[in-house]
């Protein structure tokens, strides 16, 4: 992915943006996200409110993470009515309004986030985010936390072992069904129960990625981290349609771009941050392995094969991103 160098993005962007004749009256622009502060959604929403503040419009955007604005359902509908301008939401989350977002969540089908990022520019990943359109609710592009593993209470050595656990799951269709094709009970929490269910027991272990694993310190309560590596997990950045529609076509250019460049700043970031990231967890605790196990890859085709005809466009991105 070639984009403009940050310094001349800065300068197009602020040329676009004060040749556009914006209101005089400057507004602040809230952006939720549904992560702590260390997490990567966050932290890139920071990044292109950093750069909407070096464009100089005399706007700024100020960054609401852990949900502070609502969840994400109460996130989305502020979005539509305008009450709230942008917001990074899992793609979890959007495949529930649209099942093409499901896509993304195809075991097994990028072995790394450089993959999974690179799938991003894709077409069909663009035409997931168009078909928001309709629903009051402007994609503009993706950032993402890092592959999906499981970290758990007890050490686990093969896909057998999984059998029986309770897993916290992403709550969509493709989740439950590859932890259910393990043998293992998915179970829906608000990131905030997390660490209290693993106390009490109410889950053995959490599908999770590495960077929300540091962000709450989960490894504290459950110290085994496996690298299963199963599924990406992409957030896209989408802004409310009203405050879209408000904008000229060279403002709405400029923020494209903007988005653009964080998007690629977010995945090399995450990209180049992952092997220190797993350094601190292994420090602080974590034990790290792996499962070598074909019962993963078995299970995996089995769930590719339940949802590629879910809807024509799962079909077309994964056709369009295997090497």
């Amino acid at each position: 992915m070639k984009r403009l160098t940050a310094g001349l993005l800065t300068g197009l962007t602020l040329c676009l943006w004060l040749g556009a004749g914006m209101a005089a009256q400057s507004r602040e622009l809230k952006f939720s996200t549904p992560t702590p502060e260390p997490h990567i959604m966050t932290k890139s929403a920071h990044h292109l409110a950093d750069a909407f503040a070096q464009a100089g419009t005399g706007d700024t955007i100020a960054v609401f993470p852990v949900n502070k604005l609502g969840d994400v359902p109460t996130v989305l509908s502020l979005l539509q009515s305008g009450a709230v301008e942008l917001a990074v939401v899992p793609v979890g989350d959007l495949a529930n309004r649209d099942p093409s977002f499901l896509a993304w969540f195809l075991p097994y089908q990028f072995d790394t986030l450089a993959e999974a990022g690179a799938a991003a520019d894709s077409e069909p990943a663009r035409d997931m985010l168009a078909r928001l359109d309709s629903q009051g609710i402007k994609g503009l592009g993706y950032v993402f936390p890092g592959q999906r593993h499981l970290l758990s209470k007890q050490p686990i050595t093969s896909a057998g072992e999984i059998s029986g656990l309770k897993v916290r799951a992403f709550p969509n269709d493709i989740f439950n069904s590859w932890w259910r094709e393990l043998g293992a009970a998915p179970t829906a929490l608000p990131l905030p129960e997390i660490m209290p269910s693993l106390v009490t027991g109410v889950i053995d272990a959490v599908d999770v990625d590495i960077d929300i694993v540091s962000g709450l310190q989960m490894q504290k309560q459950a110290p085994y981290l496996i690298l299963t590596n199963h599924m990406a997990f992409p957030a896209a950045i989408l802004a409310s349609a009203r405050w879209w529609n408000s904008l000229s076509p060279e403002e709405q250019s400029g923020f494209e771009e903007m988005v653009a460049e964080t998007q690629d700043w977010a995945i090399m970031t995450q990209t180049e941050g992952e092997a220190a990231l797993l350094d601190r967890l292994a420090a602080d605790g974590a034990q790290i392995g792996t499962i070598d196990d074909p019962a993963l890859q078995a299970a995996g085709e089995t769930v590719r094969n339940a949802f590629l005809d879910r809807d024509p466009l799962i079909r077309r991105f994964y056709e369009a991103n295997q090497n």
